[in-house]
This record gives C-alpha cells, sequence and structure tokens, in this order.
C-alpha cells in the first residue's frame, strides 16, 4: 500500500507538481513527507515548513476568531450585523437569480452573524457563475483566486459591496465565498484591531502557529514558495516569493487570505480535535460547544443539493465542510474542513483522532479538488 511520500513522489514525479508537503497525524502518530522543490527553477528543495498560500483554508480560521468573540459576548449568532457593519443594514436582493441587476426587491429580513457563518446570507458564488449579480462580485470586488495587493481596504470594499445585489434571500442558499470576507470585516470592527492583529493575537499566538499570517515578514522568504497556474504551455508562474504576500495587503481576506505551512495548519486540527484545548494543559481556545457549533452541518438537503459543485454532496459548518454521507473513499461522517483554491486542503477526522494537511502551489483549475487532494484524504481515511 502507498504510503503519504509515495502519493506526493508521484504526482511530482509526472510533471503535475513542483513539489508538495503532506501531513497526516492519527493521535499521537505524525507521518510528514516534502517532496519535490519550492518553485518550477529548482532553487530550493521543499521542506517540511514550507510556507504556502493556503486560501480558502483560511475559513476556519476565520470561523474560530467569530466564535471567540462571541463567548466574550460581544457577538450572539443570532445577531443582526447592521450595528457593526451599516452598510450593510437594508440591502437589495435580485428578483430571481437570473434577474437583471436593476430587478431587485429589499431583503425580507436583516442578515444575522449566523447567516454570514453558515454562508447563507445571500452573498457569494452560486454554481451558475454567468448570473447577472455574480459579475460585480468578480470585477468590482475581486472575488476569486486571492490577489490581495489588488483588493480595496475594508471599509471602501464594503461600501461598494453595499451596491451589489445579493442573489438570494438571507438564509436561503448556500453561496461560497463572500460572506468570509466579510466576517473578516465584522470581526475587525467588533474588536476594535485589524483582522491581521487579531488573528495573531487571539488564533495564532496561542496555537504556536508562527508560520501563518497575511504575509511572508523578510526573513521568511526563503521558505516561501512559488505559486502557479496551469497555462496552454504547462505551469506558468502566478505570483513570486517577492510578490503579493510578501508585504500586508490593504485588505486582510477572512475568505482566503493566509499563508501558513503544514505544521502550523495541524495545530489549529489538533485544537479542533481536542474540543478547543490548547495542548500541555495551556487552558482553551474555544469551548466543547463552538467547536461542536463549528463542525456540524446546517444546511437543508435542498441547500446541500445546490452548493453541489462545491460541497460534492456534503454539509457546511462554520468555515468548512462536514462529511453527512459516504459517498467517495474519503469520506467520513463528522469530517470537517476545507480545500483551498491555490492547491490545498486541511481536514479533521474526529471519528480517527487524525489531522489531514496538503500544500501544494499549483492552483485549482475548478472547485472540484485535483487528484493528489484527493488521494491524500483517501489515504488519511484509511481507504
Amino acid at each position: 500500500m502507498s504510503d503519504l511520500r509515495d502519493i506526493l513522489e508521484r504526482h511530482v514525479g509526472s510533471g503535475s507538481l513542483p513539489g508538495a508537503v503532506g501531513l497526516v497525524a492519527r493521535g499521537d502518530r505524525v507521518e510528514v513527507a516534502a517532496v519535490g522543490s519550492a518553485d518550477l527553477e529548482g532553487t530550493a528543495p521543499m521542506v517540511r515548513d514550507s510556507i504556502f498560500r493556503i486560501a480558502s483554508m483560511t475559513k476556519p480560521v476565520t470561523a474560530a476568531a467569530v466564535m471567540t468573540l462571541v463567548e466574550e459576548g460581544l457577538l450572539a449568532l443570532e445577531d443582526e450585523i447592521a450595528p457593526w457593519l451599516p452598510e450593510l443594514a437594508s440591502p437589495l436582493v435580485a428578483r430571481t437569480p437570473g434577474s437583471a441587476l436593476d430587478d431587485l426587491v429589499p431583503a425580507e429580513r436583516p442578515i444575522t452573524v449566523f447567516d454570514l457563518l453558515t454562508s447563507r446570507a445571500g452573498y457569494g458564488f452560486p454554481a451558475d457563475f454567468s448570473l447577472p449579480a455574480v459579475g460585480p462580485l468578480v470585477s468590482e470586488l475581486k472575488q476569486g483566486p486571492p490577489q490581495p495587493q489588488e483588493v480595496a481596504e475594508p471599509d471602501a470594499w464594503l461600501k461598494t459591496l453595499s451596491g451589489v445585489p445579493m442573489l438570494c434571500q438571507p438564509g436561503e442558499a448556500f453561496l461560497y465565498n463572500t460572506c468570509y470576507d466579510i466576517l473578516g470585516v465584522l470581526i475587525s470592527r467588533v474588536s476594535g484591531q485589524s483582522l491581521p492583529e487579531f488573528m495573531a493575537e487571539r488564533i495564532f499566538e496561542p496555537l504556536g502557529m508562527a508560520d501563518t499570517g497575511f504575509c511572508v515578514p523578510p526573513a521568511d522568504l526563503g521558505r516561501f514558495t512559488s505559486l502557479y497556474r496551469e497555462g496552454d504551455g504547462g505551469l506558468a508562474l502566478a505570483d513570486a516569493p517577492h510578490g503579493q504576500w510578501s508585504s500586508l495587503p490593504p485588505f486582510a481576506s477572512g475568505a482566503g487570505g493566509l499563508v501558513s505551512t503544514a505544521d502550523d495548519w495541524c495545530a489549529f486540527g489538533r485544537m479542533l480535535l481536542a474540543q478547543g484545548a490548547l495542548e500541555g494543559d495551556r487552558g482553551r481556545l474555544l469551548s466543547p460547544d463552538s467547536v461542536r457549533k463549528m463542525t456540524t452541518d446546517w444546511l437543508t438537503p435542498a441547500q446541500r443539493a445546490g452548493g453541489e459543485l462545491f460541497l460534492e454532496g456534503q454539509g457546511w459548518g462554520f468555515g468548512g465542510s462536514v462529511d453527512v454521507t459516504d459517498r467517495d473513499p474519503w469520506n467520513v461522517p463528522g469530517r470537517y474542513g476545507w480545500v483551498g483554491g491555490t492547491g490545498t486542503a486541511g481536514h479533521v477526522i474526529p471519528a480517527t483522532d487524525s489531522v489531514s494537511v496538503l500544500l501544494t502551489q499549483v492552483a485549482m483549475t475548478s472547485p472540484t479538488p485535483s487528484a493528489p487532494v484527493r488521494e491524500v484524504w483517501a489515504y488519511a481515511a484509511g481507504a
């Protein structure tokens, strides 16, 4: 049977990946494989602490940050967001998903914190990217592949969003991505700190996630991998180590802005498996109830079906998917986590006390995870 290194070496050997770092932790046993190079030129070998743009693997971390504010009593799940985000106090909604941008109706009720956490506030990507209300998300708000230096600062971004119609009424449908950028702004306004400051203080430092943040410090750029996209002539450079993540961005994206390492995200996953407890009797990051809420599927069957392109039949908790059916070999009921469009994935499997992380530097070409991701999933699930 192939082990983790075999899986990664096969894909690097085929030329589909310059390199990769994989990690599977089962209880106290941690298996790590670093294979290939940090770039196509082979200037540096991939190492265990290579730094990657983790894209939407950011979402579970953002959800955890929100829950720390809930536990402090600064937010409640049922709270309307308007007191902190007045720009979204009176949103307009497309009359039907296919309606023109000027065929709008008022929202039937206010948006709540819970709507944002469950990606059901009415903003975001549906299965049909051609719908009129989707266009402004890409053209005006830069939703899609992360480009941190190209996005307006939070107040300007939110003002622009307030002029974009919602695709659905609050609570009606699962729509991908945008809710987590809104949550990033919400965290900042409620806490009085920037999102990078809040996450560093409240999430990364307690968990020892020393290499996680919204940019890579100059001293660590030697461990930062290059990012590639598939082009007609093979892999094309999308971002170099000294590129868009080499300085703090104007807009720190709660949906997809973080860089991290395999061990750092594993530390976050172990915290979830420990029901919010920090290692070494150092207290708690979250309560067991907060972790339970994060890792519970909140979608209706119809909403899961509507999100099929992204969820592949599974559910959605706070910040990540939750396996609810054994549709594929890697599905384990209760498995929680998410993928990143930069070729990354991180999950926890409570049933087996396991964490799996795969970090590559080749961007996904669609919402469907790549073959290496699926093979590591199956390996971690023991399939």
